[in-house]
Protein backbone atom coordinates (compact mmCIF):
# COMPACT_ATOMS: atom_id res chain seq x y z
CA UNK A 1 0.00 0.00 0.00
CA UNK A 2 0.78 3.62 -0.64
CA UNK A 3 2.90 5.28 2.23
CA UNK A 4 4.76 8.35 3.45
CA UNK A 5 8.45 6.90 2.46
CA UNK A 6 6.70 5.56 -1.50
CA UNK A 7 9.34 6.58 -4.15
CA UNK A 8 5.96 7.93 -6.64
CA UNK A 9 7.30 8.80 -10.49
CA UNK A 10 5.42 11.51 -12.33
CA UNK A 11 5.68 10.49 -15.89
CA UNK A 12 4.28 14.75 -17.41
CA UNK A 13 5.00 16.78 -14.05
CA UNK A 14 5.03 19.89 -15.50
CA UNK A 15 1.64 19.38 -17.38
CA UNK A 16 -1.17 20.43 -16.47
CA UNK A 17 -2.18 16.90 -14.97
CA UNK A 18 1.20 15.98 -13.89
CA UNK A 19 1.74 19.36 -11.92
CA UNK A 20 -1.69 18.82 -10.29
CA UNK A 21 -0.69 15.35 -9.27
CA UNK A 22 2.34 16.46 -7.97
CA UNK A 23 0.87 19.07 -5.86
CA UNK A 24 -1.39 16.95 -4.27
CA UNK A 25 0.91 14.65 -3.45
CA UNK A 26 3.34 17.16 -1.68
CA UNK A 27 -0.05 18.75 0.03
CA UNK A 28 -0.45 15.23 1.43
CA UNK A 29 3.32 14.77 3.18
CA UNK A 30 4.67 12.72 0.35
CA UNK A 31 8.18 14.18 -0.18
CA UNK A 32 9.72 11.22 -2.20
CA UNK A 33 8.51 12.40 -5.80
CA UNK A 34 10.51 11.21 -8.54
CA UNK A 35 10.43 13.00 -11.72
CA UNK A 36 12.11 14.10 -15.05
CA UNK A 37 12.01 16.72 -17.77
CA UNK A 38 11.77 16.02 -21.23
CA UNK A 39 15.12 17.37 -21.56
CA UNK A 40 16.07 14.86 -19.25
CA UNK A 41 14.35 11.77 -20.00
CA UNK A 42 13.20 11.14 -23.72
CA UNK A 43 9.97 8.96 -22.84
CA UNK A 44 10.12 8.17 -26.87
CA UNK A 45 13.34 6.70 -26.32
CA UNK A 46 12.54 3.32 -25.22
CA UNK A 47 15.94 2.55 -24.14
CA UNK A 48 16.32 5.61 -22.29
CA UNK A 49 12.84 4.99 -20.18
CA UNK A 50 14.46 1.66 -19.72
CA UNK A 51 17.77 2.64 -18.23
CA UNK A 52 16.12 5.03 -16.42
CA UNK A 53 13.81 2.33 -14.43
CA UNK A 54 16.23 0.33 -13.67
CA UNK A 55 18.22 2.91 -11.91
CA UNK A 56 15.42 4.25 -9.92
CA UNK A 57 13.21 1.69 -9.80
CA UNK A 58 9.96 3.62 -8.19
CA UNK A 59 7.12 1.84 -6.55
CA UNK A 60 4.81 3.53 -7.78
CA UNK A 61 4.25 5.18 -11.40
CA UNK A 62 1.64 7.66 -12.75
CA UNK A 63 1.79 8.53 -16.49
CA UNK A 64 0.38 11.80 -16.88
CA UNK A 65 2.77 11.81 -19.72
CA UNK A 66 0.95 12.84 -23.00
CA UNK A 67 0.79 15.52 -26.25
CA UNK A 68 -1.93 16.91 -26.14
CA UNK A 69 -4.30 19.72 -28.07
CA UNK A 70 -7.77 20.94 -29.35
CA UNK A 71 -9.58 19.88 -32.51
CA UNK A 72 -7.16 22.17 -34.37
CA UNK A 73 -3.88 20.83 -33.28
CA UNK A 74 -5.16 17.36 -33.29
CA UNK A 75 -6.34 17.68 -37.01
CA UNK A 76 -3.19 19.13 -37.98
CA UNK A 77 -0.89 16.65 -36.54
CA UNK A 78 -2.50 13.15 -36.74
CA UNK A 79 1.04 11.58 -36.95
CA UNK A 80 2.39 13.24 -33.79
CA UNK A 81 -0.87 12.59 -32.09
CA UNK A 82 -0.74 8.84 -32.58
CA UNK A 83 3.01 7.51 -32.81
CA UNK A 84 4.08 9.71 -29.77
CA UNK A 85 1.75 9.40 -27.34
CA UNK A 86 2.23 5.41 -28.24
CA UNK A 87 5.27 5.69 -27.77
CA UNK A 88 5.40 7.59 -24.42
CA UNK A 89 2.80 5.08 -23.19
CA UNK A 90 4.29 1.67 -24.42
CA UNK A 91 7.40 2.74 -23.15
CA UNK A 92 6.12 3.23 -19.92
CA UNK A 93 3.94 0.59 -19.17
CA UNK A 94 6.11 -1.53 -20.19
CA UNK A 95 9.39 -0.44 -18.24
CA UNK A 96 6.76 -0.33 -14.87
CA UNK A 97 5.63 -3.88 -15.97
CA UNK A 98 9.39 -5.29 -16.70
CA UNK A 99 10.75 -3.74 -13.20
CA UNK A 100 7.83 -5.35 -11.08
CA UNK A 101 6.51 -1.98 -10.22
CA UNK A 102 3.41 -2.93 -7.90
CA UNK A 103 1.35 0.04 -8.55
CA UNK A 104 0.46 2.13 -12.06
CA UNK A 105 -2.29 4.72 -12.55
CA UNK A 106 -2.40 5.25 -16.61
CA UNK A 107 -4.28 8.58 -17.73
CA UNK A 108 -6.51 9.01 -20.98
CA UNK A 109 -9.20 10.96 -22.12
CA UNK A 110 -13.10 10.22 -22.57
CA UNK A 111 -12.63 10.76 -26.26
CA UNK A 112 -11.78 6.81 -26.40
CA UNK A 113 -15.41 6.29 -26.46
CA UNK A 114 -17.67 6.46 -29.54
CA UNK A 115 -18.57 9.87 -30.96
CA UNK A 116 -22.11 8.38 -31.29
CA UNK A 117 -22.57 6.13 -28.30
CA UNK A 118 -25.33 6.06 -24.99
CA UNK A 119 -25.22 9.37 -23.27
CA UNK A 120 -23.84 9.45 -20.12
CA UNK A 121 -20.96 6.66 -21.54
CA UNK A 122 -20.34 4.02 -19.54
CA UNK A 123 -16.19 2.27 -19.51
CA UNK A 124 -18.72 -0.61 -21.26
CA UNK A 125 -18.86 1.80 -24.31
CA UNK A 126 -15.38 1.02 -25.20
CA UNK A 127 -14.74 0.16 -28.90
CA UNK A 128 -18.77 -0.38 -29.47
CA UNK A 129 -18.29 2.78 -32.48
CA UNK A 130 -16.68 4.79 -34.74
CA UNK A 131 -14.39 7.70 -32.91
CA UNK A 132 -14.72 11.73 -33.10
CA UNK A 133 -12.65 11.62 -36.65
CA UNK A 134 -11.22 15.44 -35.40
CA UNK A 135 -9.69 13.38 -32.28
CA UNK A 136 -9.22 10.03 -33.57
CA UNK A 137 -5.67 10.30 -33.64
CA UNK A 138 -4.63 10.78 -29.69
CA UNK A 139 -8.14 8.49 -28.84
CA UNK A 140 -7.18 5.50 -30.47
CA UNK A 141 -3.52 6.39 -28.91
CA UNK A 142 -4.97 6.16 -25.58
CA UNK A 143 -7.02 3.00 -26.29
CA UNK A 144 -4.16 0.76 -26.96
CA UNK A 145 -2.94 1.95 -23.56
CA UNK A 146 -6.11 0.81 -21.65
CA UNK A 147 -5.83 -2.40 -23.47
CA UNK A 148 -2.28 -2.93 -22.15
CA UNK A 149 -3.42 -1.94 -18.50
CA UNK A 150 -6.08 -5.01 -19.08
CA UNK A 151 -3.71 -7.03 -20.32
CA UNK A 152 -1.34 -6.69 -17.76
CA UNK A 153 -3.96 -7.13 -15.47
CA UNK A 154 -5.82 -9.97 -16.55
CA UNK A 155 -2.06 -11.95 -17.57
CA UNK A 156 -0.21 -11.06 -14.60
CA UNK A 157 -2.47 -9.73 -12.08
CA UNK A 158 -0.98 -6.62 -12.06
CA UNK A 159 -1.95 -3.48 -10.00
CA UNK A 160 -2.46 -0.87 -12.26
CA UNK A 161 -5.84 1.16 -13.61
CA UNK A 162 -7.09 3.31 -15.95
CA UNK A 163 -8.59 6.22 -15.18
CA UNK A 164 -10.41 8.34 -17.78
CA UNK A 165 -11.10 12.50 -17.04
CA UNK A 166 -13.48 14.44 -18.84
CA UNK A 167 -12.51 17.37 -20.44
CA UNK A 168 -9.69 19.14 -17.93
CA UNK A 169 -9.01 22.85 -17.11
CA UNK A 170 -7.03 24.70 -14.55
CA UNK A 171 -3.36 25.78 -13.58
CA UNK A 172 -1.15 24.87 -16.18
CA UNK A 173 -3.40 24.57 -18.58
CA UNK A 174 -2.90 25.32 -22.82
CA UNK A 175 -3.66 28.82 -23.27
CA UNK A 176 -2.28 29.10 -26.99
CA UNK A 177 -5.13 29.67 -29.08
CA UNK A 178 -3.45 27.26 -31.97
CA UNK A 179 -3.82 24.20 -29.55
CA UNK A 180 -5.63 24.98 -26.58
CA UNK A 181 -9.51 23.29 -25.93
CA UNK A 182 -12.24 25.09 -25.58
CA UNK A 183 -12.49 26.35 -21.83
CA UNK A 184 -8.75 27.74 -22.02
CA UNK A 185 -9.21 28.95 -25.23
CA UNK A 186 -12.28 31.05 -23.96
CA UNK A 187 -10.85 32.28 -21.01
CA UNK A 188 -8.17 33.88 -23.00
CA UNK A 189 -10.40 35.56 -25.89
CA UNK A 190 -12.77 36.82 -23.69
CA UNK A 191 -9.68 38.52 -22.03
CA UNK A 192 -7.83 39.64 -25.01
CA UNK A 193 -11.12 41.20 -26.38
CA UNK A 194 -12.12 43.07 -22.90
CA UNK A 195 -8.37 44.65 -23.22
CA UNK A 196 -8.66 45.81 -26.23
CA UNK A 197 -12.04 47.54 -26.10
CA UNK A 198 -14.63 44.77 -25.33
CA UNK A 199 -14.28 43.78 -29.12
CA UNK A 200 -16.07 41.02 -30.58
CA UNK A 201 -15.33 37.13 -29.75
CA UNK A 202 -15.12 34.86 -32.77
CA UNK A 203 -16.24 31.00 -31.49
CA UNK A 204 -16.21 27.90 -33.65
CA UNK A 205 -19.11 26.03 -34.14
CA UNK A 206 -22.94 26.26 -33.14
CA UNK A 207 -22.63 26.44 -29.38
CA UNK A 208 -24.86 23.80 -28.81
CA UNK A 209 -22.59 20.65 -28.11
CA UNK A 210 -22.69 19.39 -24.71
CA UNK A 211 -19.43 19.23 -22.82
CA UNK A 212 -18.82 17.82 -19.20
CA UNK A 213 -15.75 19.77 -17.50
CA UNK A 214 -13.51 18.98 -14.56
CA UNK A 215 -11.35 20.96 -12.07
CA UNK A 216 -7.61 19.52 -12.55
CA UNK A 217 -7.26 19.72 -8.86
CA UNK A 218 -10.13 17.22 -8.73
CA UNK A 219 -8.72 14.62 -10.95
CA UNK A 220 -5.23 14.89 -9.24
CA UNK A 221 -7.56 13.66 -6.41
CA UNK A 222 -9.09 11.08 -8.06
CA UNK A 223 -5.52 9.86 -8.71
CA UNK A 224 -4.72 9.58 -4.79
CA UNK A 225 -7.75 8.18 -4.09
CA UNK A 226 -7.34 5.36 -6.72
CA UNK A 227 -3.21 4.90 -5.17
CA UNK A 228 -4.83 4.54 -1.42
CA UNK A 229 -7.42 2.20 -2.81
CA UNK A 230 -7.43 -1.78 -4.39
CA UNK A 231 -9.91 -0.78 -7.48
CA UNK A 232 -11.86 -3.76 -8.30
CA UNK A 233 -11.90 -2.78 -12.03
CA UNK A 234 -9.11 -1.75 -14.40
CA UNK A 235 -11.14 1.32 -16.13
CA UNK A 236 -12.51 3.71 -14.72
CA UNK A 237 -14.54 7.25 -15.92
CA UNK A 238 -13.49 10.53 -13.65
CA UNK A 239 -16.30 13.71 -13.90
CA UNK A 240 -18.69 15.79 -12.68
CA UNK A 241 -21.61 13.75 -14.23
CA UNK A 242 -22.84 17.00 -15.12
CA UNK A 243 -22.36 18.89 -18.30
CA UNK A 244 -23.02 22.39 -20.18
CA UNK A 245 -24.14 23.60 -23.60
CA UNK A 246 -20.69 25.48 -25.37
CA UNK A 247 -22.87 28.45 -25.69
CA UNK A 248 -23.84 28.90 -21.99
CA UNK A 249 -20.27 28.24 -21.25
CA UNK A 250 -18.95 31.02 -23.64
CA UNK A 251 -21.62 32.91 -21.32
CA UNK A 252 -20.67 31.69 -18.23
CA UNK A 253 -16.62 32.71 -19.37
CA UNK A 254 -17.85 35.89 -20.55
CA UNK A 255 -19.44 37.29 -16.92
CA UNK A 256 -16.85 36.36 -15.20
CA UNK A 257 -14.14 37.69 -17.27
CA UNK A 258 -16.12 41.19 -17.56
CA UNK A 259 -16.19 41.27 -21.32
CA UNK A 260 -19.17 43.45 -22.93
CA UNK A 261 -18.65 42.36 -26.58
CA UNK A 262 -20.91 40.45 -28.86
CA UNK A 263 -19.97 36.71 -29.79
CA UNK A 264 -19.52 35.62 -33.39
CA UNK A 265 -20.42 31.82 -34.18
CA UNK A 266 -18.76 30.57 -37.13
CA UNK A 267 -21.01 27.70 -38.05
CA UNK A 268 -18.77 26.50 -41.07
CA UNK A 269 -16.52 25.46 -38.29
CA UNK A 270 -16.88 22.10 -37.11
CA UNK A 271 -18.90 21.15 -33.63
CA UNK A 272 -17.25 18.05 -33.03
CA UNK A 273 -18.78 15.59 -30.96
CA UNK A 274 -22.75 16.79 -30.40
CA UNK A 275 -22.43 15.68 -26.58
CA UNK A 276 -19.77 14.12 -23.97
CA UNK A 277 -21.10 13.17 -20.84
CA UNK A 278 -19.36 10.42 -18.35
CA UNK A 279 -21.38 8.06 -16.42
CA UNK A 280 -19.61 8.38 -12.85
CA UNK A 281 -21.02 5.81 -11.23
CA UNK A 282 -18.29 3.28 -11.13
CA UNK A 283 -15.82 5.65 -9.35
CA UNK A 284 -18.69 6.89 -7.04
CA UNK A 285 -19.47 3.47 -5.76
CA UNK A 286 -15.31 3.05 -5.21
CA UNK A 287 -15.95 6.21 -2.71
CA UNK A 288 -14.52 8.87 -4.79
CA UNK A 289 -16.86 12.03 -6.08
CA UNK A 290 -15.90 15.61 -7.74
CA UNK A 291 -14.87 19.05 -5.17
CA UNK A 292 -15.02 22.00 -7.16
CA UNK A 293 -17.66 23.65 -9.24
CA UNK A 294 -17.39 24.89 -12.51
CA UNK A 295 -18.01 28.59 -12.22
CA UNK A 296 -15.73 28.20 -9.03
CA UNK A 297 -13.08 26.72 -10.91
CA UNK A 298 -13.37 29.14 -13.84
CA UNK A 299 -12.54 31.77 -11.44
CA UNK A 300 -9.67 30.48 -9.95
CA UNK A 301 -8.04 29.05 -13.46
CA UNK A 302 -8.53 32.79 -14.71
CA UNK A 303 -6.49 34.17 -11.69
CA UNK A 304 -4.29 31.63 -12.58
CA UNK A 305 -4.20 32.85 -16.05
CA UNK A 306 -4.07 37.07 -15.13
CA UNK A 307 -1.21 35.98 -12.89
CA UNK A 308 0.79 33.97 -15.13
CA UNK A 309 -0.29 35.53 -18.50
CA UNK A 310 3.50 37.02 -19.34
CA UNK A 311 4.92 34.30 -18.79
CA UNK A 312 2.29 32.32 -20.87
CA UNK A 313 2.88 35.12 -24.09
CA UNK A 314 7.03 34.45 -23.67
CA UNK A 315 6.86 30.93 -24.04
CA UNK A 316 4.76 31.52 -27.12
CA UNK A 317 7.10 33.85 -28.71
CA UNK A 318 10.47 31.35 -27.99
CA UNK A 319 11.97 30.58 -31.45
Amino acid sequence: MLDKKSKIYIAGHRGMVGSAVKRKLEQEGYENLLYRTSSELDLCNQQAVKQFFEEEHPDVVVDAAARVGGILANDEYPWQFLYENLEIQNNIIAASHQQDISKLIFLGSSCIYPKHTAQPMSEDALLTGELEPTNQWYAIAKIAGVKMVEALRRQYNRNYVSLMPTNLYGPHDNFDLETSHVLPAMIRKFHEAKEEGNRPVPLWGTGTPMREFLHVDDVADAVFFTLKNQMEHDLYNVGTGRDITIKDLALLIQDIIGHEGNINWDTSKPDGTPRKLMDVSRMNEAGWTYNIELEDGIRSTYEWYLEYEDEIKEVEIEP
